[in-house]
């Protein structure tokens, strides 16, 4: 995993290199070509780490303050780790086998003049969700918008992936 160092009022010893290294060897079973981010901070209260890891358009993220740099670099460790859990088992559940059926392709007639364009339809389950969720999972499936019935409304929504990096929501009226 190709991993960056930032340290504020800080600097990184060898040390801390080596071990964040080999602390985040832990997610290697989870991504084939992840880039993670440490970000390290000396405040008042303690020592801050924040850990970001990038994976396939998919954002883990957790910032923990301890006494240590060690014991917040571990707590951030697991933290995502409880995230990929969490994702995963969410995932899981709301994504059965079938949940994606085939259509079958009408044929064309050669005498048809064919569209400049071909629609393919799919159908799946709306489940009711946050809008949190709604983007976790726009995420997790790598897509660049969701559609989903939100949980407070009732209401299908949708949530985007904004060109600013930024997320949308679209409510329909």
């Amino acid at each position: 995993m190709k991993t960056t160092f930032v340290g504020k009022r800080q600097e990184q010893t060898a040390e801390f290199i080596s071990s964040t290294e080999k602390k985040l060897g832990k997610f290697d079973r989870f991504f084939e070509d992840a880039t993670a981010q440490i970000k390290t901070d000396k405040k008042k209260d303690g020592e801050s780490v924040e850990l970001t890891i990038f994976s396939g358009g998919r954002i883990y993220r957790s910032e923990k303050k301890a006494d240590t740099v060690q014991n917040a670099l571990d707590q951030t460790v697991e933290a995502i780790l409880r995230q990929i859990r969490k994702n995963k088992t969410r995932l899981e559940k709301n994504l059965k086998a079938g949940a994606f059926k085939p259509v079958a392709e009408e044929p064309v007639a050669e005498d048809e003049e064919l569209p400049t364009f071909r629609v393919r339809t799919k159908s799946f389950p709306v489940k009711p969700m946050s809008v949190e969720d709604a983007v976790l999972q726009m995420l997790l499936l790598e897509h660049d918008f969701f559609l989903f019935r939100n949980v407070e409304t009732g209401n299908l929504n949708v949530v985007y992936k904004r060109a600013d990096g930024d997320y949308g929501l679209i409510i329909p009226d």
